[in-house]
């Protein structure tokens, strides 16, 4: 009896405009805003960041990704029985990004449906896939967590548009009769909404608030180092593991002193951090899957290995999942 589920493919997809520091720079030059390549590094880390063309939506990302994905696994669209995708930047209001890339990938019949936790967004859908799939509600599963973050940026304002990217990950999660994700662990705390939204909705045919992103970098750095340590914890004690037992760690790429600062909490030498935020920046729900991608297609991450994947984002939302890969 199957009763576990195992990532047998990944993938993931940028757009091809890739934006450096200094290219943002002169662009904020023009609006009277002062920037450089040397202020963004030290700072986040990031060098540079990609950004879709304007005609370019999340499931026309979250498709190239999903197709490597199920390259990978070998397996067709046509086996895939569920659907989630992770976002905050849908292509329209409804139906869900998930329903459209169904579309795009030629198949009907099997659920289809957005999960928004913003950065943590990946994490809870590949949570809820596992589930699904246990629960034998589900037997291959295609998760995606895909981006367009260039879309809600002010570039205005300088703390918040040099951050962000846009970009698409994608993993195929299969039932199996060995051990893949070993436990997961979920958490929201709704009283932290401000430190980081985007206050705007649609009413009549207008935007009502801002429908630009808000952040409070301080507070959201201080949380986000404490929770992201507690749900690495309580995530290894569940599957019965420790620190040592990590092969890497593939956190939220947000910020790198967030991400050092986690390994550090888990007595994680640097090298078994996984670092993409230098070429990609903040890719929201895109940012684990595009991390753990890039790490298993350059060779470093290898079957056999033990993965703790972090997110923490708005909401504030945060969660880990320990897997052996």
């Amino acid at each position: 009896m199957t009763s576990f589920s195992r990532i047998t493919g990944t993938g993931s997809y940028l757009p091809p405009r890739r934006v450096t520091n200094d290219d943002l720079a002169r662009d904020l030059a023009g609006r009277g805003i002062e920037t450089s390549d040397q202020w963004i590094i030290e700072r986040t880390g990031i060098k540079a960041r990609h950004f879709a063309a304007p005609d370019v939506t999340s499931s026309d990302l979250g498709l190239e990704a999903a197709k490597a994905a199920l390259e990978a696994a070998g397996r067709s669209a046509a086996e895939v029985d569920l659907i989630i995708v992770a976002t905050s930047t849908p292509d329209m209001v409804f139906p869900s990004v998930a329903a459209i890339l169904q579309s795009k990938l030629g198949i009907a019949g099997c659920p289809a449906f957005d999960v928004q936790a913003v950065c943590s967004g990946f994490v809870y859908a590949l949570t809820v896939a596992d589930a699904m799939i246990r629960t034998g509600s589900a037997k291959c599963a295609l998760v995606v967590g895909a981006e367009v973050f260039s879309r809600i940026l002010d570039f205005n304002d300088r703390t918040t548009c040099v951050l962000f990217g846009d970009g698409a990950g994608a993993v195929v999660l299969e039932a199996s009769a060995e051990p893949g994700i070993l436990a997961t662990d979920l958490h929201a705390d709704g009283k932290h909404v401000g430190i980081l939204c985007v206050p705007g909705n649609v009413s009549g045919g207008s935007v009502l608030g801002t429908p630009f992103l808000h952040m409070d970098g301080q507070a959201v750095f201080k949380l986000a180092v404490r929770v992201l340590e507690d749900a690495a914890r309580t995530t290894l004690q569940k599957a019965g593991k420790t620190d040592q037992d990590i092969d890497w760690l593939i956190p939220h790429q947000a910020n790198i002193r967030i991400m050092e600062g986690t390994a550090r909490k888990l007595k994680l030498p640097r090298e078994k951090l996984i670092v993409t935020v230098d070429e990609h920046g903040n890719t929201s729900a895109a940012s684990v899957p595009l991390a753990l991608d890039h790490a298993v297609r350059s060779g470093k991450v290898k079957k056999g290995d033990t993965l703790m994947l972090e997110g923490v984002g708005g909401g504030f939302t945060w969660g880990a999942v320990l897997l052996n890969y």
